[in-house]
């Protein structure tokens, strides 16, 4: 009796332990409902052969819904791929916000002040400009006037999307199991003014969070139940 307490508390712990850490994970996905671009992670439950619950987290790389937007900083990617942004102190990693926007000194940037791809400078002159669907943004100093190629976007992908991970402020970071990121060389994925919703299913998240909350009551439960057969061994012993 003792001897199975103890094995049914372990469980019990084991369970609980992994149904907050899934449920972590769902409250992040249901927070990021209304981020541009942003990717659910999964938290996904694996029983091991001791009868052990362990759990491994994957990122749901399916493209979100794409809105109209009237702002021509904006870019949706209709299809795979990630843009390369760098921070301020060189730090590479990649997103699918493309809620942009032009700097004070005239590059184009992340909503954050990360910088697309290898820097693309508006002239100061430029009367509008256009982003092509392969990424090239054509900058045009006067109505009428032919377009100057400025720079490009670039989209890089990769071979295991599910194994990104999350960076900082809605960017995604390159594992061992993503693989390296490869330039996508002919790619017509690009929409100006459009932006990607995130691809959270608020109606899936929320019945998980009910159903992760159901089962951690029954683990509290099963603890309590366990807790007695273990004060009652002891009551025994003596």
């Amino acid at each position: 009796m003792f001897f199975n307490a103890q094995a049914i508390v372990r469980k019990s712990i084991n369970n609980a332990t992994n149904q907050f850490d899934k449920l972590a994970y769902v409250g992040n996905n249901l927070a990021n409902y209304n981020t541009n671009g942003y990717k659910a992670v999964r938290f996904e439950q694996m029983l091991k052969e001791s009868g052990y619950i362990d759990g491994a987290v994957r990122t749901d790389a399916r493209q979100g819904a794409l809105r109209i937007t009237d702002n021509p900083y904006d870019i949706a990617i209709e299809g795979q791929g990630y843009i390369p942004v760098t921070s301020k102190n060189g730090e590479i990693q990649y997103t699918r916000d493309g809620a942009l926007k032009k700097g004070a000194d005239g590059y184009l940037y992340t909503n954050d002040d990360w910088l697309v791809g290898d820097g693309i400078k508006f002239p100061a002159n430029s009367y509008k400009f256009e982003i092509k669907k392969n990424g090239d943004v054509m900058s045009y100093d006067a109505a009428g006037s032919k377009g100057v190629k400025i720079g490009n976007i670039p989209l890089v992908k990769f071979a295991a999307p599910e194994q990104l991970e999350q960076g900082e402020n809605n960017k995604m970071i390159a594992t061992d199991e993503s693989g390296s990121p490869e330039l996508i060389t002919e790619n017509k994925c690009i929409k100006q003014n459009f932006i990607e919703n995130s691809n959270t299913n608020i109606y899936t998240e929320v019945n998980e969070m009910l159903r992760l909350n159901a089962s951690m009551i029954a683990s509290m439960r099963l603890l309590k139940v366990a807790d007695d057969m273990y004060n009652k061994g002891i009551n025994i012993r003596e």
